[in-house]
């Protein structure tokens, strides 16, 4: 700069002349491509117009081209090279900050049209929660969530959080967004908003605890779910309503627009197959398989459409039908709201729609109504016990905790057990390290003989005393047992049938859900410690096949070979570890188990080969007598015998302790209750 400076004073106009002009030219396009990206800005710019806009909107893939213009935030978060784009311009990529870089309580609240159209599990950048009537259900906020004029709609309260957030993420995972919650009450609300869960408030005004099946709360929230469906139907869009404890495992919505006749599709309680197809369920044949039982009317194998997944249609039939529903409820506080939807729609049930395959008039004589299959729209049943969609090579679209028996504990490790529950990070590396064992099960018990009640309790009871022996070990180790895969003979349900349902593709044995054996609540529960020692941790039998179980965890693995003691090479004297693998004698005291595996605290799961006489057991008696009177409570029972009443048999921890032990139903009113 100092020689052209030099250049000018010495007299060389033509220079100074023309660097003017190349100076003058590039202030005056630095000029114009200021005030074009500042007009293109402007909410009224469109994106078509400009590149950079056009760019950004490639980039987003959950903001709808039809979304209306927001207002612009006052300011801009900027914090090195992220800039938060505003949302004046509706298809614009919004490139958020760190959460460490946003100063929260200077970010502007967010307005009700910002909720709208936020993208799942974008996290707010509000500094305080929004006033709550920005929560309503309004025609508006189903407007920018539905898709092809369809909404997904779940609820529940704050008890039901991890299963609201698994159920998004599965719709999610599956490119599914059309979506809202409703939270019924406030505390659910605020969570899922600052996960970036599209939510309303119902206005329930409900407690935050567990509504246990059959409770006043469980029935006050089957009612809510009419008062929605009331709710949502006027505004004009198809409404899949869903339950909380059902997962969806691949897009529903193409299946649902198969049958674009249909006012209402429901799922069901069938556990008898009518179709080995995708189609819908047969509901003449279903009607006519009802088998011969001493309680008929609790099978609900033909009568009970399962308001867990059902889809409406905003027809003239549906909305009489919502309406009559409840109306129906608020005149008899008693009914049970799937109850009262089956009384209506079977008021009428027949003929077939004409040209529909499988489609009923049912209620009124015009309502339009399908059956979705079991073996794909799966209850706890077909899924769980039958795996029907398995046997009929077909691909599952949903799966609902139903027929099960733990309560919502039970529910949430039936979804475990599948790997479909999406927990914690911390669920899946237990402080004190896991615990496995490779179960042992005699052929002739799993295979051979008759299956009856005797075989099957046979086949259980050993099964038990392994799992008994495993707690003790994770006890004694502070250890959470993994446990092992449970197998069954006979079915169980909470009437007398013959061991499995006659028409089910029930094999036997089967790899039964726990919570068919074991107590998987009352193993849960926080027992006090002084009276029945600490507390036993405890995992699915898949847990360390689940991919979200860390890398770390399953590599960190010690091979436990039991051998005899007699024999030389059975010493862990000296022991010194090759390959993850290690030998431990049978029959060890208490006190060398915990000693050799002290030093092995480093792994996180130690697999042992057996627990067949692994050790001789507890030194200390006291606390013993405390591990006993807990794990005594972790078994349930077997039900039920057919034409006996009481059916039911109790399964007992210490079965092997009592030489006359029989399965067999309690004789007496007196008898009637758990071994302890």
């Amino acid at each position: 700069m100092a020689a052209w400076c030099r250049q000018c004073a010495e007299g060389k106009p033509l220079f100074v002349a023309t660097y003017a002009v190349v100076f003058g030219g590039i202030v005056l396009s630095a000029l114009f491509l200021l005030s074009t990206l500042y007009s293109s800005s402007s909410p009224s710019s469109s994106s078509g117009d400009n590149p950079f806009l056009a760019f950004g909107a490639r980039l987003s893939s959950s903001s709808p081209s039809s979304s209306p213009a927001l207002p612009p935030h006052e300011d801009s978060v900027v914090t090195g090279k992220t800039k938060e784009i505003s949302e004046g311009s509706p298809n614009v990529t919004k490139y958020t900050p760190s959460v460490s870089a946003v100063n929260r309580s200077s970010a502007p609240a967010l307005q009700p049209k910002h909720m709208l159209t936020r993208a799942i599990w974008e996290v707010p950048v509000d500094s305080k929660l929004p006033a709550l009537k920005a929560f309503r259900l309004t025609k508006e906020m189903v407007k920018h969530r539905a898709k092809d004029n369809v909404i997904i709609v779940t609820f529940g309260n704050y008890a039901f959080m991890d299963f609201i957030l698994t159920w998004v993420k599965h719709l999610t995972d599956l490119n599914v967004f059309n979506l809202l919650v409703g939270a019924m009450d406030v505390k659910l609300l605020e969570a899922l908003y600052w996960k970036g869960i599209p939510v309303f408030d119902m206005g329930s005004n409900m407690i935050t605890d567990d509504a246990g099946w059959g409770s006043p709360t469980f029935h006050k929230m089957g009612r809510e779910k009419v008062f929605l469906i009331n709710a949502l139907l006027p505004f004009g869009y198809e409404l899949l309503m869903c339950d909380t404890d059902m997962v969806w495992l691949k897009n529903p919505l193409p299946y649902l627009a198969r049958f674009p006749d249909a006012d209402v599709l429901t799922s069901s309680d069938q556990v008898i197959p009518t179709v080995t197809d995708d189609s819908l369920e047969s509901w003449k044949e279903g009607k006519q398989k009802l088998p011969a039982l001493s309680k008929p009317k609790e099978l609900t194998v033909t009568g009970a459409y399962n308001i867990g997944i059902f889809h409406w249609r905003p027809t003239d039939p549906a909305i009489r039908l919502a309406k009559e529903w409840r109306e129906l409820l608020l005149a008899n506080e008693k009914l049970w709201d799937q109850s009262g939807f089956n009384d209506l729609v079977h008021k009428v049930l027949g003929p077939s729609v004409e040209g529909e395959n499988e489609l009923v008039y049912a209620y009124d004589g015009t309502l339009k109504l399908g059956i979705l299959p079991a073996s794909i729209f799966c209850s706890g049943h077909t899924f769980f016990v039958q795996a029907v969609h398995q046997q009929l090579r077909l691909e599952p679209y949903a799966v609902h905790t139903t027929f099960q028996y733990a309560g919502t504990e039970g529910k949430r490790h039936r979804l475990r057990e599948g790997m479909l529950f999406f927990d914690q990070p911390s669920y899946y590396d237990s402080p004190g390290g896991f615990l496995t064992f490779s179960p042992s099960i005699p052929k002739s018990l799993l295979l051979d003989g008759a299956h009856n009640i005797e075989s099957h309790f046979s086949l259980v009871n050993y099964q038990i005393k392994q799992v008994r022996t495993a707690l003790a070990v994770a006890s004694l180790l502070n250890r959470t047992l993994v446990m092992p895969p449970l197998w069954c003979r006979l079915d169980r349900m909470w009437f007398g049938h013959p061991g499995i349902l006659e028409g089910t593709l029930t094999k036997q044995p089967f790899l039964c859900p726990m919570d068919h054996i074991f107590e998987v609540n009352v193993m849960l529960k926080d027992f006090p410690e002084a009276e029945f020692g600490p507390r036993i941790e405890f995992r699915e039998y898949s847990f360390l096949q689940n991919p979200l179980v860390p890398k770390q965890v399953k590599e960190s693995l010690l091979e436990v070979q039991l051998c005899d003691d007699h024999r030389t090479k059975c010493t862990v004297a000296n022991e010194t570890i090759k390959n993850g693998f290690l030998r431990f004698p049978k029959n060890s005291t208490q006190q060398m188990l915990m000693r050799v595996f002290s030093s092995y605290k480093d792994f996180r799961v130690l697999r042992f080969s057996s627990m067949l006489d692994i050790f001789q057991g507890f030194a200390d008696a006291a606390r013993e007598a405390k591990f006993r009177n807990r794990v005594k409570r972790y078994v349930g029972l077997w039900c039920c015998v057919q034409f006996r009443t009481p059916g039911h048999i109790y399964y007992d921890m210490y079965w092997d302790e009592k030489p006359s032990w029989k399965p067999e139903p309690p004789q007496t009113s007196e008898e009637d209750h758990p071994p302890w």
